[in-house]
């Protein structure tokens, strides 16, 4: 069986997914979906995977997409939806990644389904944004500014009342995309002691292993420099994460959650989720638990659909 990787970069992640996919009698190619086009002359399903020749994978699993123009994104994105479309079991599918990818589409589903997280606006209007700040500030609140688009806690920062200081919102022109998704901060109960968020990897639907990402810095994620402590797998934060990954449909998930005085509240749910963290405090293997999830779930269903 040969299953393409599609990956933007290769490295640990890629070498860990192809050995647990040869654990399983597997070959696993590592391929940019940018390198993969559309061609409906060399075969008859009219999509070229370098290494595949005139066939396609028997499946595939997204490990990262490259930024680019919004047009070389949605091309990118199209060969993952044409894939499913043919019956290639992909793993997470196009629209659970555009669902997460999507920071306001991603609080937008969570608020639909119920599952707790911190209020949030995303807004085009430099304006409203300018009064939501102005709101939240006056009831004694900060704000979280972030790039719709980002990723490992960069490009991040505090606007609203911040230690007890007024933080305006920067001029539209110098936000990411002239655009301001802003989500309320969740202070630390305890301000003397360095903060910490969980990090949740929910796979098949189940979550299955944990850590605690702890900072002295507001910003909790591993590339910032926190440190990775195990963390047991309660169930309220069992419960939040799977909940979080079941309303984005995602095969499998990084969920990020927080305490608060209102209860366990999501922040993010990563489509394309690192675990290299996470695997220092995890004593299974997490590549081959998602290799376990493609093959004896995932593929199995796609069987069951095509039969």
């Amino acid at each position: 069986m040969r299953v393409a990787i599609f990956t933007d970069e290769v490295g640990w992640h890629t070498r860990q997914l192809q050995a647990a996919l040869r654990r399983r009698g597997a070959v696993g190619r590592c391929i940019d979906l940018a390198d993969c086009h559309v061609d409906t002359t060399a075969a008859w399903h009219g999509l070229v995977i370098p290494g595949f020749g005139r066939a396609l994978p028997d499946a595939a699993l997204v490990r990262g997409i490259a930024a680019g123009s919004f047009e070389a994104v949605t091309k990118r994105l199209g060969v993952l939806h044409a894939l499913r479309a043919l019956g290639v079991p992909v793993y997470n599918e196009g629209q659970a990644i555009e669902r997460s990818v999507d920071k306001s589409m991603t609080s937008l589903l969570l608020q639909v389904a119920g599952v707790a997280t911190p209020p949030t606006w995303a807004t085009e209007s430099a304006a409203q944004a300018q009064r939501i700040v102005m709101r939240e500030s006056a009831a004694g609140h900060a704000l979280v500014l972030k790039p719709l688009f980002g990723s490992q806690g960069k490009g991040l920062m505090r606007v609203g009342l911040v230690d007890g200081t007024h933080v305006p919102l920067p001029p539209m022109q110098q936000v990411a995309g002239r655009l301001a998704y802003l989500q309320r901060f969740v202070p630390q109960a305890d301000a003397t002691r360095p903060g910490f968020d969980w990090r949740v990897l929910v796979v098949g639907g189940r979550a299955i292993t944990a850590m605690r990402r702890v900072s002295p810095h507001w910003i909790h994620n591993v590339a910032q420099g926190a440190r990775c402590e195990p963390a047991p797998l309660e169930d309220g934060l069992v419960q939040a994460a799977e909940a979080a990954a079941r309303a984005l449909q995602m095969d499998y998930a990084g969920v990020d959650l927080i305490p608060s005085p209102q209860g366990i509240q999501v922040l993010e749910v990563n489509g394309v989720a690192a675990w290299r963290g996470l695997q220092q405090v995890t004593r299974f293997n997490i590549a081959q638990a998602l290799v376990a999830d493609l093959m004896d779930r995932k593929m199995a269903q796609g069987l069951q659909r095509r039969a």
